[in-house]
């Protein structure tokens, strides 16, 4: 207090200004803006420019990938868009960029109302859209928590193990990683595990290892399936067991594969059964085991993790695993025509019409499928709002527009980038088609899905892929009541 009465007070040349103590002073400056109340200037100060109104929370720039397996809590009574609205937007956009042609369809989510039209009954190739099916078939079938067993089994000679599938094509080659979803079930602890069971056991070895994949039947390559793509590594024979789905490597998504994936698992396995410490015969044969003789066992990711890493990264070998899983879970066959037998089965329970579609495989690699952009918008309309809750647990594994999956590099074009972060959509590519179904809520919080096709298009032609991620993002930022 010395420095005010020595300091400022006296400046003033006034001693009662010297005298004052702050809690006095603090009164003063209440009964002023107590007068300045009573003397009407407030109003005036609250007219004052008002923030800008908070971005809904749909619309917002998202700060990381979501993890969670359902949408955000949305407004039943927001409004549902004109379809004349919606119609004026995507008839701007949604045009091929050279030849062909695009269908196209627009659902309101939860009444199921069709707010765009375009040739939405005609059949299509659909490419990779078709994993959407498979997933809510696998999902049906299957359940999200289901897992696949890979067994080591003894046989009727003590020296000899037995590599059993069990359907999980994402082994890994090292221990397992239990956070993992590729690599999930490890070779090197299934290898460990089995060393001790031997030791246990009083096996001294030299120990033959024996592969049985017969749980898959029928063909290993599918014959709708070019063999172009087969050599480009666009898939491979089918088998159920394999590591890296298929793949040498699990940080290599490009080129070719192995075509005997359950032997090249099998020699794995004996690798780390020799880095265990147990005595190997060289190479691996194919034979049965004994089923009540169990070794050791490893168990895979869930279906619904793997259901969506197959969206994600429109992985083909994949999305054929789950197809002939679903083959077994529904009493069918598990070969290709049996897995497009059980998705055709699981998509009719859900009340979605399959009379119409021509289905050569379950990962949209053949030329032969034929679905419409209105099967794809029901499909996406049972997975977001449909009443089996299993099938919510495909809504993670939809690529985000600008930031995961397939979808990662795409919407960065000027036309297309309000789509970014908003933007949920399976994609789906062949030479000369382009897909993509997804959803989207709108400006006004409403729940949308839709699927577009494009056929006969121009091989390479960038504005189909931008036509598509357009009319998407129009949607996005649709608040279209006229």
């Amino acid at each position: 207090m010395k420095g005010v009465k020595n300091g400022g007070a006296r400046k003033r040349g006034s001693t009662a200004w010297g005298r004052l103590t702050w809690p006095l002073l603090l009164a003063v400056v209440l009964l002023c803006v107590a007068a300045v109340v009573a003397s009407g200037m407030m109003p005036g100060l609250l007219s004052l420019p008002k923030p800008a109104p908070s971005i809904p929370s749909w619309q917002q720039e998202p700060s990381q990938l979501s993890g969670s397996s359902a949408l955000l809590p949305l407004d039943p009574k927001a409004p549902v868009p004109l379809p004349v609205e919606v119609a004026r937007l995507l008839d701007g956009n949604l045009k091929p960029d050279g030849s062909g042609n695009i269908s196209g369809v627009v659902l309101d989510a939860a009444t199921g109302q069709v707010l765009f039209d375009r040739d939405a009954n005609s059949n299509r190739i659909p490419a990779s859209n078709m994993k959407l099916l498979t997933a809510v078939a696998s999902l049906k079938a299957l359940g999200p928590e289901s897992r696949f067993t890979t067994r080591v089994l003894g046989s009727d000679k003590p020296s000899t193990v037995v590599l059993t599938g069990g359907g999980d094509v994402l082994l890994g080659a090292s221990g397992s990683d239990r956070a993992a979803v590729l690599g999930h079930a490890g070779l090197a602890s299934l290898a460990k595990d089995t060393a001790a069971a031997l030791a246990s056991s009083g096996v001294q070895g030299p120990v033959t290892v024996q592969v049985d994949d017969s749980l898959f039947t029928g063909p290993a390559l599918n014959p709708a399936w070019s063999l172009d793509d087969v050599a480009a590594g666009e898939t491979a024979p089918l088998y159920s067991l394999a590591m890296n789905s298929g793949r040498y490597s699990p940080g290599v998504e490009t080129g070719p594969r192995p075509q005997d994936s359950a032997m090249t698992t099998a020699k794995a396995f004996a690798d780390q059964l020799a880095a265990a410490g147990v005595a190997v015969s060289p190479g691996a044969e194919r034979g049965k085991g004994l089923p009540a003789k169990v070794l050791a066992t490893a168990e895979s990711a869930t279906v619904s993790e793997q259901v969506d890493l197959m969206l994600q990264t429109s992985d083909n070998f994949l999305a054929e695993a789950l197809g002939r899983m679903t083959a077994a879970a529904s009493g069918k066959e598990s070969t290709y025509d049996g897995a497009t037998s059980a998705v055709r089965q699981r998509l009719g329970e859900l009340g979605i019409a399959t009379d119409s579609m021509l289905l050569a495989d379950v990962s949209g690699l053949a030329l032969e499928n034929q679905v419409s952009a209105r099967q794809f918008a029901d499909v996406v309309r049972a997975i977001t709002s449909g009443p089996d809750p299993a099938l919510r647990a495909a809504l993670d594994g939809f690529p985000i527009a600008g930031l995961s999956g397939t979808l990662n590099d795409r919407y960065v074009d000027p036309s297309t980038a309000g789509g970014a972060g908003l933007v949920r959509a399976k994609t789906g590519t062949l030479n000369t088609v382009i897909a993509l179904s997804g959803y989207v809520v709108d400006a006004d919080g409403r729940l949308l899905v839709f699927s577009f096709i494009g056929n006969g298009l121009d091989p390479g032609a960038a504005g189909n892929k931008v036509a598509m991620d357009r009319s998407a993002s129009v949607l996005a930022s649709c608040g279209c009541r006229g």
